[in-house]
């Protein structure tokens, strides 16, 4: 995959080592909290909070510090102390490198220059769809929450590549997939690596670790994944007029070649690199005009 994190960049070039990028991960782990943690950290909120307001996120799309506010947890000036507090103290992962004496200052913005013009053709701001595809700004929707589950929901780094067509999705550790319709006619498809499903289900469950939980609670957890953000598009879609129904969701299991674009729709890929170098892809196959329904 050509999306790359700015720690793997380096590594593949052979400026830094895996093992002082790892030093600079644990650094950055260990200063940067998240909202909740921060909000923890101040004696604003208690573990409870967090998890009531976690649980009614997974229904609506709404950051935490938003939905504290609304439920009467935070005032508006806690959030925004919460917020200058965690910007404050954000350390980047050049930074870590500087600090842990993996680069210098110099070094880190040649680098830097260098990343961006590698990531250029591959890294969009937005979400950009081709041309042509019918109901496009449903799809787009589509991608953004997908964007802001995995962040608000999973609690992953990641980085998103620009969005292209694909006659065959490549054969994953894990897919999940759900059925729309009503005003649409798509398959919305979530595909995992191993480790990035336990990222998934350690999130969903809850838990620190989930080496002992057998592979069908796994893969449930993606599918929970498919169904929290397909449920935020047909809800967001309703808001605007639009009437998208969803289906339970299933798992996937295509052969070694892969999972082919059924005939009559458009096949959008989506890739996702989260977790220094674990893959995650969000696929859509869209039907075209006059296509027959899957």
């Amino acid at each position: 995959m050509a999306v790359k994190f700015f720690g793997q960049f380096l590594v593949e070039k052979g400026i830094v080592s895996r093992e002082a990028l790892l030093k600079a991960i644990e650094l950055q782990e260990q200063k940067n909290l998240k909202f909740g943690e921060m909000a923890l950290a101040m004696g604003y909120v208690t573990q409870d909070d967090i998890t009531r307001a976690h649980h009614a996120q997974l229904s609506r799309d709404i950051k935490l510090g938003d939905l504290l506010v609304e439920i009467g947890i935070l005032t508006l000036n806690q959030l925004n102390e919460i917020i200058t507090r965690q910007k404050n103290n954000h350390l980047y992962i050049g930074e870590a490198l500087v600090l842990v004496g993996a680069l210098s200052n110099e070094q880190l913005q040649q680098h830097l220059d260098g990343f961006k013009a590698d990531q250029a053709p591959y890294i969009s701001d937005r979400v950009e769809l081709p041309r042509g595809i019918s109901n496009p700004e449903v799809w787009e929707m589509a991608a953004d929450l997908t964007y802001k589950m995995i962040t608000r929901v999973l609690g992953l780094p990641f980085r998103a590549g620009k969005c292209h067509t694909i006659s065959t999705v490549a054969t994953n550790f894990v897919m999940a997939a759900m059925d729309l319709s009503g005003e649409v006619d798509a398959r919305f498809i979530i595909s995992v690596s191993q480790e990035l499903q336990k990222s998934v289900a350690k999130a969903i469950l809850g838990e620190a670790s989930v080496d002992n939980e057998p592979p069908e609670v796994l893969e449930d957890t993606v599918m929970e994944f498919v169904n929290v953000v397909c449920g935020n598009i047909a809800a967001k879609a309703s808001q605007a007029g639009r009437i998208v129904n969803i289906n339970p969701p299933v798992t996937i299991r295509p052969d070694v070649a892969g999972l082919a674009v059924p005939a009559g729709y458009t096949g959008l890929c989506f890739p996702i690199l989260a977790n220094e170098g674990e893959t995650m892809q969000l696929v859509l196959f869209v039907k075209e005009l006059g296509g027959k329904n899957l």
